[in-house]
């Protein structure tokens, strides 16, 4: 048996004796009966599954931001690098994942109270920390201690999804070719203890002569699960070195994005086309533009996060950030082609739902993560975003709150 195989397994027995253990002491309470409030959960489940399945979108009202302060400190630690957040609609509380690389502080993510409401955004308060474990219960190391003892991997968090069906965490790391170290698909136990992994496609695995596989800092940047929890989506921020180069301001490039089941087979695969980058860069300056996160809206239909970052003559930044809307149906099933450059595909077809600099935002920085709030008390949902700011005094760590307005409203 493969080790991911083990992983796999390992994770599944946990989450079952988790399981039995539930069951085992609902039945000693009522004797192998069913109660009227167990009843009532399971309807309530139900309901919930059913209305996540049919959400829409036709387009979005800005509800508030909040800015948490630059060097924020919270338990030891140093906040900031948020580049994923997902939300546990079971308490009410969002997890927020950093990008941190265990450079500051070991790899991390914080639960926060995120407070707002149809006239605005009130309060953002972090309430807890977890440190994200390895196999063998420990911490990932940081660059330097990776060199000096090669133990463990050093991750690179980028996403986070809280899992609907058995509440464990699933996140993704983007890796770095320098260290020989692939991108990962990590599933934890609400405390961080690791569960399992899911296999990389083999077509993102890096190669000795850089020809193939991911490019460095575009790799896993998305995931998010199906409406009905029943798969697991990843978006690759651009393009892999044997499908495409990187876009332009003249041109964009094509990314994948893939489907699992949840024993992490992979189901379907297909091209995202991203943007141009919006403007030209300073004479020598840096410009980038891809996917920084993906949202599953229904059993057809995704959000798709852009975030595009170019450099002025004066070295400034400037962010330009939009959401689209897509759906699977008549797109080119990929997954079995090792490369799609020359290929004649049909990508993904996107609707623009929100630019984020046409809002009324003091400042539209570095957007990197995406998720489901809660419902206002029209019954319209919410989308909550973060930015990540990088450790960098001149960016800012950001959460925002828009309404969704369905199509039929």
């Amino acid at each position: 048996m493969s080790k991911f195989g083990k992983s796999v397994l390992a994770g599944m027995a946990a989450l079952f004796l988790i399981g039995q253990t539930v069951v085992t002491t609902s039945a000693q309470a009522h004797s192998g009966t069913t109660s009227s409030k167990e009843i009532q959960s399971a309807m309530q489940s139900e309901n919930k599954k059913k209305e996540m399945e049919a959400r829409s979108i036709d387009h979005v009202r800005l509800i508030g931001a909040f800015n948490l302060p630059h060097e924020m400190t919270y338990k030891g630690t140093v906040v900031g690098g948020f580049s994923g957040i997902t939300y546990n609609p079971h308490n009410n509380k969002w997890l927020i994942i950093s990008d941190d690389r265990s450079y500051h502080n070991p790899a991390r993510l914080y639960e926060a109270k995120i407070n707002y409401n149809f006239r605005g955004f009130q309060t953002v308060n972090l309430v807890d920390i977890t440190y994200l474990k390895q196999p063998g219960n420990t911490v990932y190391p940081n660059k330097n201690q990776f060199l000096s003892s090669t133990e463990g991997i050093v991750a690179d968090p980028e996403s986070i999804r809280f899992d609907p069906q058995n509440r464990s965490i699933w996140y993704t790391s983007e890796g770095d070719r320098s260290l020989g170290l692939n991108p990962f698909i990590r599933q934890a136990t609400p405390d961080g203890s690791f569960i399992s992994e899911l296999p990389l496609t083999e077509t993102a695995i890096m190669d000795e002569q850089y020809e193939k596989g991911f490019r460095n800092n575009l790799a896993l940047e998305g995931s998010t699960f199906s409406a009905d929890g029943e798969t697991y989506w990843t978006a690759m921020e651009g393009p892999l070195l044997q499908d495409d180069a990187i876009p332009t301001p003249e041109s964009g490039a094509l990314s994948r994005i893939t489907q699992y089941d949840r024993e992490g087979n992979v189901l379907a695969e297909y091209a995202y086309p991203i943007d141009a980058i919006p403007e030209q860069p300073g004479d020598g300056k840096h410009a980038d533009n891809g996917v920084t996160e993906i949202l599953a809206i229904n059993d057809q239909e995704l959000l798709v996060l852009e975030r595009a970052s170019v450099q002025a003559e004066d070295g400034s930044y400037s962010n330009y950030v939009r959401v689209y809307k897509i759906n699977v149906n008549g797109a080119t099933d990929i997954s079995s082609m090792e490369s799609i450059d020359k290929e004649n595909i049909i990508p993904f077809q996107k609707e623009l739902v929100v630019n984020l600099n046409t809002l009324a935002l003091d400042k539209v920085d570095n957007v990197e993560g995406m998720t489901w709030g809660k419902k206002l008390p029209n019954g319209n949902d919410t989308l909550v975003l973060v930015s990540d700011n990088n450790f960098n005094r001149s960016q800012i760590t950001q959460i925002i709150a828009v309404e969704i307005i369905p199509e039929d409203k």
